[in-house]
């Protein structure tokens, strides 16, 4: 069997355009739109052969094919590599790469820790955080918006609120780019990210150990899931350990893309202060307009079809988020960032049962943040250039200096 990149290489089907681009390259991933752009142009199903994968881009076609967990599985891996195949590079998560029955066990365990209910719960804990770094950021006047701010906002509340005793943040940060970076291929990016597997994995496994948790937390709501049989010990584990890898690098994305927007955009930002009941509307929109998470995979778990092409059993199908958020044939104006679009449907939190199951945690953080600079800050303004940090699967800013000027 002929493999690439850890799953088996395929005979496009009849019909289907072939496009010889490399997604994965520094120059696509800081700057996507002309390669979602030209994927949509191409057709329904594009054959990327410089990996062997189907590719979709197009809103309605990659809607389809991402939240079809029956024809297209998440359990051989969301990344290139077929977990059918290929060892992964740690064990498969039990919440996002796995199939029902499984996951519709773990996923009742996780949204029951992660309802509204418990979020509620830790509003003050976001809100003084989220007032406290806006009073700092104000104090300083100009800052490096990534570091200072999006970074180090959930890499105070969240280990907070899942009741972890050990911090490090960078650590937190960088377990997020390694996982994501995972999705793609053996690249510089990859192995770049992977270099300190060694050295931070080991830290992560201790640090969501049980008896380094507090008696409060999201992560002693899991245990004791475990405790009451519905989840093994062992389980329990691991879905502490998923909410750093999916809990921290997408938020700090979010935010620092939520400043990036506004900062840019002063008729939205001041749209925004004269009506603070559009920031869960606004919030939508920054992901859809940057899409944090731009690229997931799935894998065909037996013969079916997309928009009318045969797919073999075993094919990888590279699913743009990015490229599908941005489809004029779904949005209007997909390039205007407008904060009271209300971007329903868009894929940023994914579709389909491995919807992100943290979305409730997003919103409760990115809500405290949009309003505590909407009470204590004038304007927003770009103060140098954004730069934006190659990654298989999130589009982050690895820069981002801004002014903040207080009322």
């Amino acid at each position: 069997m002929d493999m690439i990149e850890g799953h088996r290489q395929i005979v496009p089907p009849a019909g289907v355009p072939s496009w010889d681009v490399d997604p994965f390259t520094p120059e696509v991933l800081s700057d996507p739109a002309p390669y979602f752009a030209d994927l949509r142009a191409r057709g329904e199903l594009v054959f990327l052969p410089r990996y062997s994968v189907l590719a979709v881009g197009r809103y309605q076609t990659t809607h389809d094919v991402f939240s079809d967990h029956e024809n297209f599985v998440s359990s051989r891996g969301v990344g290139l590599s077929d977990f059918k195949l290929d060892s992964p590079w740690r064990k498969p998560s039990i919440i996002l790469e796995v199939d029902p029955p499984e996951h519709t066990r773990t996923r009742k365990v996780m949204s029951r820790a992660l309802s509204p209910k418990v979020v509620r719960d830790f509003s003050d804990l976001f809100r003084v955080t989220a007032e406290r770094l806006v009073d700092e950021a104000l104090e300083k006047g100009t800052i490096e918006a990534v570091t200072e701010f999006a970074e180090a906002y959930p890499t105070t509340v969240f280990p907070a609120a899942v009741g972890m005793r050990d911090t490090n943040p960078r650590f937190l940060v960088d377990y997020g780019a390694m996982v994501f970076n995972a999705v793609g291929p053996d690249n510089e990016i990859r192995r770049n990210s992977m270099s300190r597997q060694s050295e931070i994995v080991p830290w992560i496994t201790d640090a969501c150990a049980r008896d380094r948790l507090t008696e409060d937390g999201l992560g002693a709501r899991i245990y004791a899931e475990a405790d009451a049989g519905e989840i093994t010990h062992a389980e329990a584990a691991m879905l502490v350990r998923s909410f750093l890898s999916a809990g921290v690098d997408t938020t700090v994305t979010g935010i620092g893309s939520a400043l990036w927007c506004l900062s840019r955009n002063p008729g939205e930002w001041e749209k925004l202060k004269e009506d603070p009941k559009l920031v869960r509307p606004a919030f939508d929109e920054v992901l859809r307009y940057t899409s944090p998470v731009h690229t997931f995979f799935r894998t065909a778990g037996r013969d079916t079809e997309i928009a009318g092409f045969p797919v073999e059993e075993g094919s990888k199908i590279l699913c743009a988020l990015g490229a599908a958020n941005f489809d004029p044939e779904k949005w209007d104006e997909p390039d205007v960032f407008r904060v009271d679009r209300r971007p329903k449907g868009h894929l940023a939190f994914g579709a389909g049962i491995h919807g992100c199951v943290g979305q409730n945690v997003a919103r409760g953080e990115l809500a405290a943040v949009l309003q505590a600079l909407i009470e204590k800050v004038h304007r927003i303004e770009p103060a140098g250039e954004a730069e934006w940090r190659p990654n298989n699967s999130i589009h982050a800013l690895d820069k981002l200096p801004l002014r903040l000027i207080a009322k």
